[in-house]
């Protein structure tokens, strides 16, 4: 499945715009700080996008899931 692949649903992010593909996922989650990008919930969307664009299927659906709980968690922990 090619990073160009679409959500389903876009996901919107908390500051206006919307992450609308795998790669505008993935964009976003290279320009994040370094310790951001290793915070767990972060790894696992990493992982889910990964999969999403290596295997497609139901993994563009987890990636999605998990790109938006990630984006949620970002300043609830510690």
């Amino acid at each position: 499945m090619p990073w160009s692949t679409p959500f389903d649903d876009p996901i919107p992010l908390h500051g206006g715009g919307r992450l609308a593909t795998l790669q505008q996922a993935a964009d976003y989650v290279m320009a994040l700080p370094e310790t951001v990008q290793h915070e767990p919930h972060w790894q696992v969307a990493v992982e889910n996008l990964i999969n999403a664009a290596e295997t497609g299927g139901g993994w563009l659906m987890f990636a999605r899931i998990a790109v938006m709980r990630a984006l949620n968690m970002d300043g609830k922990e510690g």
